[in-house]
């Protein structure tokens, strides 16, 4: 199983809740279990918020998700011009004497796997994660492994 989902959004702050919904809406009909779209709804709600408040000024960006039997990849694309790597990690070593800011990109690696940030110059920048999942037993599946299974008589 493969299901894909984008959306493309307004650069507003509104659209990170609705896009955190959609996508735990989307991983619960999936059977995917609670914490684990918990884990990947805020760490989502991170990444969205990140570009609202620091990509260049655009009207838009986008969320893509990916999601097999076993993995979530959800990229998060503003249409900005980039950012300076470098200057990334600068920001990021003097962010963690004072952790004031910057604690979004922190929340996100400690939730997902595989983080990656990349400016993409005159094209905007990217924040990709990844996330191991497991499904929750469906009820039905629990009913059936039960006794409503025996035979009769037993």
């Amino acid at each position: 199983m493969k299901v894909s989902l984008v959306l493309c959004l307004p650069r507003d702050a509104e659209t990170v809740r609705v896009t955190r919904e959609i996508l735990d809406a989307s991983l619960a009909t999936l059977e995917v279990a609670s914490d684990i779209r918990d884990d990947i709804t805020l760490a989502l709600g991170e990444a969205c918020a990140n570009v609202i408040q620091h990509a260049d000024p655009s009207d838009e960006y986008e969320v893509r998700v990916q999601v097999t039997n076993t993995r979530c990849v959800v990229e998060v694309v503003d249409t900005g011009r980039g950012f300076d790597s470098a200057l990334l990690n600068q920001v990021h070593a003097d962010q963690v004497a004072t952790a004031e800011h910057g604690r979004g990109l922190q929340i996100i690696d400690a939730l997902s796997e595989n983080l990656r940030i990349e400016s993409r110059p005159l094209q905007g920048a990217m924040i990709r994660f990844e996330k191991r999942l497991r499904s929750e037993p469906s009820f039905a599946g629990s009913a059936r492994s039960g006794a409503a299974d025996s035979p009769p008589g037993r």
